[in-house]
C-alpha cells in the first residue's frame, strides 16, 4: 500500500464517520420523566399566577369565582400599590439588608475558605465540621438567645441587626460551596506568583479571587436570595414600619387591607417579583457554580 493510499484512507473515514455522527439523533429520555417534571413545574407555579393574576382581580370577582380570571382585567390594584411609599420604602430595605449580607458573606466566607482549603493546621477538622454543622443550624432555634444578644449590643429595629446575624448564617454554606474550588487551584501558580514576588495577600486577591469567580458568584447569589427571603429574624428585630422588608411589609400590608384581598394580592405579587426575575437570570449560573464545587 502506497503513501498516498495511505493518507486517502485516513482522510475519507473521518468523513464518513461524522456523517454517521450527524445522522444520528439524541436520544429524549424517558416519556414518564418529563410527565413527572410538567407535574411538578405546574404543581410549582400554579400558586404564583394564582397570586399574579388574582391581583388583576376585584373582590366581587374573587369572591364569585375564586378560581377564575379576570373579567374584565383591573390594572388599579396594581397601580395602587405602586403609587403607594409602603411598597417602595420596603423594597428598598430588603435591597439594603441583601447586598449588605452578600457582600459580608461572600468576603468573609472567601477568606475563611481559603484558609481552610489552602492551610494545613491542627484545628482545620474541627473548624470545617463546625462550618458542615451550620448548616443543619436553622435560625428559629436561635432566634430567642439571638434577640437577646443583638438587644445587648443595641441593634434592635435597626437593618444592621439584621444585617449580622444574616451573615452569620450564610456563612456556613457560602464556606462549603467555595473550599472545593480554592482547593483546586495549582499550588504551582502560588510558588510562580511568590518567586515573582506577589504576597500572600497579593496572590489571594489578583489570582484567588479571579479564578474562583463561578463559586464566588454562586454563593453571593444564593446569600442575596436567602436574605431577601428572610421573615423570622425581621419579625423579632425590627417594629418600625419605616424599617420593615418586604416580608414584613407583605404581613403588614395584608393586616392593614386585610377585607381588600385584591390589592393584598396585588402587593404579594409585586413583593416576590423581584426575586422571582433575580433568580432566574442567575439560574444557570448556581447551577454552574455548584457543579464545579462538585468537581472540584
Amino acid at each position: 500500500m502506497t503513501t498516498d493510499t495511505l493518507r486517502t484512507t485516513a482522510v475519507v473515514q473521518p468523513r464518513g464517520r461524522r456523517g454517521e455522527r450527524r445522522s444520528e439523533k439524541a436520544p429524549w429520555g424517558s416519556p414518564g420523566l418529563y410527565l413527572i417534571a410538567i407535574v411538578l413545574v405546574t404543581i410549582c407555579i400554579t400558586p404564583v399566577l394564582y397570586i399574579i393574576i388574582g391581583g388583576f382581580r376585584t373582590n366581587s370577582q374573587i369572591t364569585k369565582d375564586p378560581s377564575g380570571f379576570p373579567a374584565p382585567w383591573q390594572f388599579a390594584n396594581y397601580s395602587d400599590v405602586l403609587a403607594g411609599s409602603e411598597f417602595w420604602t420596603a423594597l428598598l430595605n430588603s435591597t439594603i439588608v441583601a447586598i449588605g449580607t452578600t457582600l459580608g458573606a461572600v468576603l468573609l466566607g472567601v477568606m475563611a475558605a481559603y484558609v481552610l482549603a489552602r492551610y494545613e493546621f491542627a484545628a482545620k477538622p474541627v473548624m470545617y465540621s463546625l462550618f458542615a454543622a451550620g448548616l443543619m443550624f436553622p435560625v428559629t432555634v436561635a432566634i430567642t438567645p439571638l434577640y437577646l444578644l443583638i438587644r445587648n449590643l443595641g441593634l434592635v429595629n435597626s437593618l444592621a441587626g439584621i444585617i449580622v446575624p444574616q451573615i452569620a448564617f450564610a456563612l456556613p454554606g457560602t464556606i462549603i460551596i467555595l473550599v472545593p474550588f480554592l482547593k483546586a487551584i495549582p499550588k504551582e501558580l502560588e510558588e510562580a506568583a511568590a518567586i515573582d514576588g506577589a504576597s500572600r495577600l497579593g496572590f489571594f486577591w489578583r489570582m484567588v479571587i479571579p479564578l474562583s469567580l463561578p463559586g464566588v458568584v454562586t454563593v453571593g447569589i444564593l446569600a442575596f436570595v436567602g436574605s431577601w427571603n428572610g421573615y423570622m429574624l425581621p419579625l423579632f428585630i425590627l417594629n418600625d414600619p419605616n424599617l420593615f422588608t418586604l416580608p414584613l411589609g407583605v404581613q403588614n400590608f395584608s393586616s392593614q387591607y386585610s377585607v381588600d384581598t385584591a390589592r393584598v394580592l396585588a402587593y404579594t405579587s409585586l413583593s416576590m417579583l423581584p426575586a422571582l426575575i433575580f433568580f432566574s437570570l442567575f439560574e444557570r449560573r448556581i447551577v454552574g457554580g455548584l457543579t464545579g464545587a462538585v468537581k472540584g
